[in-house]
């Protein structure tokens, strides 16, 4: 039986998945983040072959096998390729868990897409601690944002947080009109003093970029309460967004409608997605709901790339145990 391992690592956490060739879930895990560019990552880019290391073990015996009854892999890495003298440390380092070279390596954002549009040709925009978009028209595949917290990601978990922070800051000094956002982080973060906030964030984050990309949950609250800076924050995202989606489009040269779907977390909160969608809408793309889940699309891509792809029913049988797990 082919078996095809799918892994989504991300600025939150790594997640597995083993799939047949019949379409079924063998196993599924999740591990530790393996992110190695944190500013609180002390291993450095070691820390990917250990998590992936500890996570491949978890998962095969979860499905009682061994990593030798695997066909193929597919590793979805985050900052792959960001760092060009780490890219063969990267490519290197899932063979110590698989014990075999029939894997590769590329950035999570191809996870994203493999999952959302099933491998077609389109633009799947990917929210989650960062941002950017992957598009794909034949075999060229195209990347656009993701340059990190610093300077880019814009439209992001991250972004969205820091945003929030600054208009706390503001609110707090009485620079902005005060808003619901005040009470929500100061309950959220207990808060003793507004000024806490520079503890928490610089010394005990240690401006973690996880934990300031989870603010957007708090950000997405405080709107709901009717906060107008939340709410304005939320739909800068969106339009950051778009841009990216537009760009990707461009430089792919598509003509006609264009697939577009999403991942991450960003655009789970229906105000983000019904701004993005506000702003997307046209003749010009096709919103499309995502099909997998960014790890099942890894395993798609592992079958893919053995030239044996999963079959019209397989994928159909993978679909309905994703909609039963949506549903739970």
């Amino acid at each position: 039986m082919n078996i095809y391992l799918g892994v989504d690592g991300g600025g939150s956490g790594t997640a597995l998945c083993l799939v047949s060739a019949a379409g079924e879930v063998l196993a599924e895990t999740r591990a530790p983040s393996c992110y190695y560019l944190d500013a609180g990552c002390e291993e450095g880019v070691s820390l990917v072959e250990r998590v992936l290391a500890d996570a491949v073990a978890e998962i095969c015996t979860s499905a009682g096998i061994g990593p030798a009854a695997i066909t193929s892999a597919f590793f979805g890495l985050p900052a792959y390729g960001e760092v060009s003298a780490d890219v063969p440390v990267l490519d290197a380092a899932p063979r110590a868990s698989l014990q075999h070279d029939r894997y590769r390596c590329d950035n999570d954002m191809v996870c994203g897409w493999a999952g959302s549009l099933g491998l077609a040709d389109g633009i799947n925009v990917i929210s989650g601690t960062g941002s950017m978009t992957y598009g794909r028209s034949g075999d060229v595949g195209v990347r656009v944002g993701g340059w990190g917290e610093l300077f880019g990601d814009e439209g992001s978990g991250y972004w969205i947080g820091v945003r929030g922070l600054q208009a706390f800051a503001q609110m707090s000094d009485g620079r902005l009109a005060p808003g619901p956002l005040l009470a929500v982080l100061r309950e959220h973060l207990d808060l003793a003093a507004d000024l806490d906030l520079i503890d928490v964030v610089l010394n005990r984050w240690r401006q973690s970029r996880r934990k300031v990309a989870a603010l957007s949950r708090v950000v997405v609250q405080a709107a709901r309460l009717g906060d107008t800076a939340a709410g304005q924050i939320l739909d800068d995202a969106a339009a950051e967004l778009v841009r990216l989606v537009e760009t990707t489009r461009t430089r792919l040269a598509f003509t006609g409608t264009v697939p577009v779907s999403y991942s991450g977390g960003v655009l789970t909160a229906p105000e983000v997605l019904q701004a993005f969608t506000a702003r997307l809408a046209g003749s010009t793309y096709e919103l499309r709901e995502p099909q997998y889940s960014p790890v099942v699309g890894a395993a798609l891509y592992a079958a893919a790339l053995t030239g044996e792809p999963l079959s019209p029913t397989a994928q159909e049988t993978l679909r309905r145990s994703q909609e039963t797990t949506r549903v739970r």
